[in-house]
């Protein structure tokens, strides 16, 4: 499903894909400049992640996607809802670079893809994306 319209905002979800493992909250990005998560702190401070793409932080990206987690965590209950931050033509090196921060992937979309594809599970994608549509409907 694709830019679907949040009820009451401006907002919207950029991709819902519905797996038979589950729900994926996508949040594409047309970025240039490589992604990567930056830890500080740790033994002495706190530790912080931080994305950044280039040398722009975009930790607020991971806040948004938790946010939309949340809201089609509320609409399907038990089904399990992960979230992804899908950099386009970002400048991703060509060993590793994907990572995860606060339970949201980054990554590019054929990483994504494969992802997706290779989940197993038992959820009635039909039933989910009827209720999906219902709460979500196109922006």
């Amino acid at each position: 499903m694709h830019d679907r319209r949040i009820a009451g905002t401006k907002a919207n979800v950029d991709h819902i894909a519905i797996t038979a493992a589950g729900i994926w909250v996508i949040d594409a990005k047309r970025y240039k400049g490589r992604p990567e998560l930056k830890i500080e702190g740790g033994i002495l401070r706190a530790r912080v992640e931080k994305v950044l793409v280039g040398r722009r932080d975009c930790t607020k990206l991971v806040d948004g996607v938790l946010k939309q987690i949340d809201l089609v965590r509320d609409v399907v209950g038990d089904i399990p809802v992960t979230g992804a931050l899908c950099f386009v033509e970002a400048d991703w090196p060509l060993i590793g670079g994907a990572f995860a921060t606060r339970g949201v992937h980054a990554l590019w979309p054929k990483r994504l893809a494969k992802l997706l594809i290779e989940t197993k599970g038992s959820v009635d994608v039909q039933a989910a994306r009827e209720t999906l549509a219902s709460y979500f409907p196109p922006a």
